[in-house]
């Protein structure tokens, strides 16, 4: 009897050992496993999983087309990482829906430029020009700013990034911004004098950031830098890390100025450089 109770117990412990082995098996190879969310049609990300895959890391792309989703995926577990958003929107939505997610690298910038089709040069604008910027309060904000880098109007002091009348300070040509939403804002170029788009809608409308912009804001706007995001906890995780360095490296640089010649520009600053974004907002 007691010889049949020993067979059993060592039994028992082989087969817990073994299912132990299999899970940490599996933790290995989830490591090098990842699933990230993306922008539809993002081009940079192919690229990405195919350099990663020679280092053994296996890349799942999830495709979304909206600012919601990707974050509550990341945040439920769904995701490893998503590389999709600028950082100022990054902030706000995590902040206001509660969420344990952390920047893990700063990525590209996709600039947004003012466009006329009245006006060739930036300092042709007239007195009492029509100028149409989106109506919703975050790409609002970005529009003042930009409007304000071109020298054309100035905000006040504690601008905190969000657009409305009040946050102009002084408008010496007197100015009439008009708030549009942005998917219309091209088509109404004939009707206005001038216009800031951003980028995406930009290139829909199939006009050149580089070619057929008057003014493009410059690469250094810190909040509307992209990031890669992860959950609180991940930042130290290997193949995350390897991910960014991938990322940040001489060749992907090329890729992407080659790629979107000018309508998504290499930005790799440090995450500590990134965190004073909003010292731009009251930058004159």
């Amino acid at each position: 009897m007691k010889k049949l109770v020993l067979v059993l117990t060592l039994v028992l412990l082989a087969v817990v050992a073994t299912a132990c082995g299999g899970s940490d098996e599996k933790a290995q190879g989830d490591e090098k496993n990842l699933v990230i969310g993306v922008s539809a049609g993002d081009r940079t990300w192919p690229e990405i999983k195919r350099i990663a895959e020679k280092d053994g890391i296996n890349i799942e792309l999830k495709e979304f087309s909206d600012y919601v989703l990707p974050n509550r995926a990341l945040a439920d577990g769904d995701l490893d990482a998503n590389a999709f958003q600028t950082v100022a929107y990054f902030d706000s939505f995590i902040k206001e829906n509660k969420l344990d997610l952390v920047p893990l690298a700063s990525t590209v910038i996709a600039p947004m430029g003012v466009y006329s089709n009245k006006v060739k040069d930036i300092k042709d604008i007239k007195n009492g020009a029509t100028i149409a910027v989106p109506d919703d309060i975050t790409n609002y904000g970005r529009a003042l700013l930009l409007l304000q880098e071109a020298g054309l109007i100035t905000l006040v002091d504690d601008f905190d990034g969000n657009g409305s009348p009040e946050a102009i300070k002084e408008n010496p040509k007197k100015l009439d911004i008009k708030p549009m939403v942005a998917g219309q804002i091209p088509r109404a170029l004939d009707d206005v004098d001038a216009a800031t788009i951003n980028n995406g809608v930009a290139v829909e409308a199939k006009l050149n950031p580089l070619k057929d912009s008057i003014f493009l804001e410059s690469d250094t706007a810190k909040p509307y830098i992209n990031i890669i995001a992860v959950r609180k906890g991940d930042t130290d995780r290997e193949a995350l890390k390897k991910i960014v360095e991938i990322y940040h490296s001489d060749d992907m640089k090329k890729f992407i100025e080659k790629t979107y010649k000018g309508s998504s520009i290499p930005a790799f600053i440090p995450l500590d450089e990134l965190e004073t974004y909003k010292e731009t907002w009251s930058k004159k």
